[in-house]
């Protein structure tokens, strides 16, 4: 297995270490391409994309750090195989620890990267000050492509929640007031799930058995809410508008396959707004994300549904860049403070 390494030094510039067996990391590199069913080009592109992104996290992977007031349960199995896919980490505020009791509200978080990229490490800052906004944070791994396809993570994922279902009053934490949150590919998967957990007959479609959880809301980043055109065999009046080397067209063929086979009532988005019920949603996004306009259609979508959900479009500042996910991968700006607390009074409306 390559790995991925950063040891950083005072004035350098981030460097990558493969093949370190020392090294902490944070994604799969190239050790599950071996031998896999995607043609030579999607393996390329994958790998390539991968390490992309992992140059782009390196510079901040510096700020990724646990204070005091965090307590961190970590690496928690939730299947019994032994899969780096099938873990979970818990964050708790310890003032909620030494108190004990069950009332902290929960927010499961589903990290982003494409489908193909990372595990829950990257988030971590972003958990930690979840945490510290008054919520009991579980981040969830999931396998990323090619280890298996998009029904499979959301399957996962519904395996994560149901451990938390089966195992959550262990810890000072109340299971009634339970909330997903998703960034990018992660907001994808958060909103589908959030929608299945709590219709089981649309569950059903995807062999998912609801974890028993309620789930009260829906805080998306920067989201990627229209896979109709990644999806083969449906026909998408702007399929082929997409980048040839970006890496959820080119996995598509494979990864959305068994997507095409879905009842239509549940397959898309829009589908699910216009047949389930919908938990209230928080969504934000900003001007200078390469996919706003995702998340801007679901809202319209939500808003022709007359469905419960607040819209945060941030606009950059002159001279600032905010870019995609940036409440993620660089939680102390004073927007990404501002994300925080919206999500927190969001969430807080919603607990009765």
């Amino acid at each position: 297995m390559v790995q991925l390494r950063y040891e950083p030094v005072l004035g350098d510039t981030p460097q990558f270490d493969f093949g370190n067996p020392r090294s902490a990391t944070w994604t799969e590199f190239d050790a599950d391409l071996t031998n896999c069913a995607y043609p030579a080009h999607a393996v390329q592109i994958i790998r390539d994309t991968r390490l992309a992104f992992a140059n782009s996290d390196m510079p901040r992977s510096r700020y990724w750090s646990v204070p005091d007031d965090i307590d961190m349960v970590t690496d928690i199995p939730y299947l019994d195989d032994d899969v780096r896919g099938h873990r979970l980490d818990l964050y708790l505020p310890h003032d909620a620890v030494v108190r004990g009791g069950h009332a902290l509200p929960v927010y499961v978080d589903i990290h982003g990267g494409g489908f193909v990229y990372g595990y829950k490490e990257l988030n971590r800052n972003f958990n930690v000050t979840l945490a510290q906004h008054g919520f009991a944070v579980f981040s969830l791994n999931y396998r990323p492509a090619p280890q298996t396809d998009f029904i499979g993570q959301l399957q996962d994922i519904a395996a994560g929640l149901t451990w938390i279902a089966q195992h959550g009053d262990a810890y000072p934490i109340d299971l009634r007031h339970c909330f997903i949150t998703g960034d990018s590919a992660g907001g994808t998967l958060a909103f589908y799930q959030a929608v299945l957990q709590n219709n089981p007959w649309a569950a059903r479609a995807y062999d998912i058995t609801p974890s028993g959880l309620s789930i009260n809301g829906i805080a998306t980043i920067s989201g990627l809410f229209d896979i109709s055109p990644f999806t083969p065999g449906v026909p998408h009046p702007h399929y082929g508008d997409e980048r040839p080397d970006d890496v959820v067209s080119v996995i598509g063929p494979q990864f959305f396959k068994r997507l095409a086979g879905i009842d239509p009532d549940v397959r898309f988005s829009t589908d699910l707004i216009r047949n389930c019920a919908i938990p209230p949603a928080y969504l934000v996004t900003s001007s200078d994300d390469f996919i706003e306009a995702e998340t801007l259609a679901l809202a319209t979508s939500l808003s022709h549904a007359h469905k419960d959900f607040e819209l945060h479009d941030v606009k950059a500042q002159p001279g600032a860049s905010l870019g995609h996910v940036y409440s993620v991968c660089m939680s102390w700006l004073d927007e990404s403070k501002e994300v925080f607390r919206q999500i927190h009074d969001f969430s807080y409306r919603l607990i009765r």
